[in-house]
């Protein structure tokens, strides 16, 4: 499998050299170049093989001959090593609850296998890769404990102060081995930005070698496609099923229309977000603007210009008829996302945090409009734990996990830093 940039398709790199730069140098994102089709014995037969099995037959085609068998299993192994779960919170949307990692959030699954992928790689060199990752809440915590026991990798993780929450915020500043975090004083699109002058500095990269955990690294998205394979494992393959994805950088939805090209039957994807609508304004109007970030209490999905969009486009081949075929839109207030949060939990007892909320809300209008009579679907991407000042509106009862407990009480290490690029490369260079 060879991957191409999305601003220059005729350069091409291995699966090895594009998850190790994570980032074309021509500022474009890595597609493969072509994606394979799965036989239809394999959907077939997803209800009587394992998750890892599903993981190893997805995964392989895109890795190739570039990390051998037995290693590809292992690590795959190692990256669905905890439960997701498929729950229903009424007659027709279910919730697949995507947090039972070790940092609580949906982001550990690509988060692993991008480290593993990085530790194979980097297992005999003789110099060490520094990891430069940009978080609006999740993925940092996701990434420090997936790298937090690699050898010959250090990470550097930017994240914007005062806009995450204090879980969030001790998951990445309390790893101390090989991790370090950056407070920057701006939102995430700033922390993105300094991430992305980064990899464009060709004179930097000559000097360190940096690569990227953010869901622009092939490695971290791509194995995000294993989620949507889960519902049909249970439910069957020959049910219609409708996913909806609370969507910040597009990553996770992007992953879901792989699945998709893969051959998985899904019927239609709901992109649903908070306040930072850039992409549901452009499947009702046809028209992209992106806007400055809005802090809401759905953090991880504060993203006003996501990167993941130039992927979707690329998909569709800039057709926006296309995209709106299967993808549908819808975004949310923080008021309406806190009455979704209550209505779920008082008429069925379950307990929703704000990103799974805006989820949900976006389920329901899809499922009112919808004649297909499809399974809704919606993706619990954090456990409520994370947004604890949020979740304690809608509930008093004890959910914080002991080993989020631990987290509360370790000393906050971090290192304060204003917006501008020239202070971040001295820092990469100096460290």
């Amino acid at each position: 499998m060879k991957y191409y940039s999305t601003k220059n398709p005729s350069k091409k790199s291995g699966f090895r050299q594009a998850v190790i730069q994570g980032l074309p140098t021509d500022n474009g994102l890595y597609m493969p170049e072509y994606i394979p089709l799965l036989p239809k014995t394999f959907f077939g037969s997803l209800t009587d093989i394992s998750l890892q099995e599903i993981g190893y037959e997805v995964l392989s085609h895109f890795v190739g001959d570039e990390i051998p068998a037995s290693e590809l299993q292992n690590i795959i192994d190692k990256t669905l090593s905890f439960d997701i779960p498929l729950i229903e919170i009424k007659e027709n949307i279910y919730a697949l609850e995507l947090f039972h990692g070790p940092s609580y959030a949906f982001k550990d699954v690509g988060a692993k296998f991008l480290a593993q992928c990085l530790d194979y790689f980097y297992r005999d060199a003789d110099k060490k890769c520094t990891i430069l990752v940009a978080t609006s809440g999740d993925t940092g915590g996701a990434v420090a404990a997936a790298f937090s026991q690699t050898k010959n990798i250090e990470v550097v993780i930017l994240y914007p102060s005062g806009k995450v929450s204090d879980l969030q915020e001790k998951q990445l500043t309390t790893y101390e081995k090989n991790v370090t975090a950056l407070e920057i004083s701006g939102d995430f699109d700033d922390c993105q930005r300094l991430v992305k002058s980064a990899f464009l500095d060709n004179e930097l990269r000559d000097k360190i070698q940096i690569s990227s955990a953010n869901s622009i690294n092939i490695a971290r998205f791509i194995p995000q496609s294993i989620y949507y394979y889960i519902p049909f494992k249970v439910l069957g393959a020959q049910q219609t099923v409708s996913f909806s994805v609370p969507s910040g950088n597009y990553g996770n939805l992007t992953a879901g229309l792989i699945a998709q090209r893969m051959g998985l039957p899904v019927s239609n994807f709901i992109a649903s977000s908070n306040r930072n609508d850039a992409v549901p304004r452009y499947l009702f109007s046809g028209t992209y603007e992106p806007k400055p970030t809005i802090a809401t209490i759905s953090n991880a999905m504060d993203v006003g210009s996501p990167s993941n969009f130039q992927r979707m486009l690329n998909l569709f081949d800039n057709d926006h008829k296309k995209m709106i075929e299967v993808i549908k839109g819808y975004s949310f207030t923080d008021e309406e996302t806190l009455e979704i949060m209550h209505q779920v939990y008082q008429q069925y007892n379950y307990l929703l945090d704000p990103h799974g909320a805006v989820a949900y809300g976006g389920i329901e209008k899809y499922l009112q409009q919808s004649s297909l009579g499809e399974i809704g679907i919606i993706l619990e991407t954090a456990h409520p734990c994370k947004f604890m000042d949020t979740v304690k509106q809608i509930s008093k009862e004890n959910i914080m996990p002991d080993t989020a407990h631990e987290f509360l009480s370790k000393e906050k290490k971090s290192i304060k830093m204003e917006p501008d690029y020239d202070a971040f490369r001295a820092f990469l260079l100096e460290s």
